[in-house]
């Protein structure tokens, strides 16, 4: 499913066989999936979408995987079940010397930031609530603490589809050295397109792609001439 603005009263569901969407992106040419644990990053015992994580990495796709990993034992489960990749969120900002121990444990291309904004401030808690802090100064304080890359999602943007803030996603890069790949808002391949030509790591594609308004095989073949 789909929230819009991260509100769960505003939700889209687009199926319930997660393994059979995960197959339809990776028929398209997908080599990554970002997965969310919705009821994990709402404080909800997220296990019950332990099943449907297992399916998705069955297909054998890289899955960076974010949503309620709040502790070691959540990142350590979720790397042994197969993901490529974890997102810390709101950990990051409430317990920094997770992320120390999770890049020493893991390796810093196993670890991201997820830094989650909306006019710049950083959200924390399925974004309902505010850490005190700017975007900026989480990257800085992430990269400080050897995490390279970070998921830069514009809260207020987030499953609109009226535009990626690129602007905001730059800006983020250059203050913090940080690999900032963009999230919220992406609505037609131009958004892709730019985020492509301002030199960003990658970009995540949502509601778009599931509803038809992007053609994955279309922007990965435009990347590829």
């Amino acid at each position: 499913m789909r929230l819009a603005q991260g509100d769960p009263a505003r939700q889209t569901v687009y199926g319930d066989d997660p393994a059979a969407v995960a197959e339809r992106w990776q028929v398209e040419g997908a080599q990554w999936l970002h997965v969310v644990n919705l009821d994990g990053s709402f404080g909800a015992d997220g296990t019950a979408n332990a099943a449907a994580l297992r399916a998705i990495l069955a297909v054998g796709l890289k899955v960076q995987l974010g949503g309620g990993l709040r502790d070691r034992d959540g990142l350590t489960r979720a790397i042994e079940a197969g993901a490529a990749r974890v997102v810390i969120g709101t950990a990051a900002v409430e317990q920094p010397e997770l992320v120390d121990w999770a890049v020493e444990t893991f390796g810093p291309e196993r670890v991201a930031a997820g830094i989650d904004a909306w006019a710049g401030q950083v959200r924390v808690r399925g974004w309902t609530g505010e850490a005190g802090l700017t975007a900026i100064e989480l990257g800085r304080r992430m990269r400080g603490q050897g995490v390279e890359t970070c998921i830069h999602t514009d809260v207020e943007r987030d499953g609109l589809g009226g535009g990626v803030n690129v602007a905001a996603s730059v800006e983020l890069a250059a203050a913090t050295g940080l690999r900032v790949i963009a999230s919220g808002g992406i609505g037609e391949a131009s958004d892709v397109r730019r985020v492509r030509a301002a030199g960003l790591a990658g970009v995540i594609i949502g509601r778009a792609l599931h509803d038809g308004r992007i053609s994955l095989r279309e922007m990965l073949h435009d990347r590829d001439r």
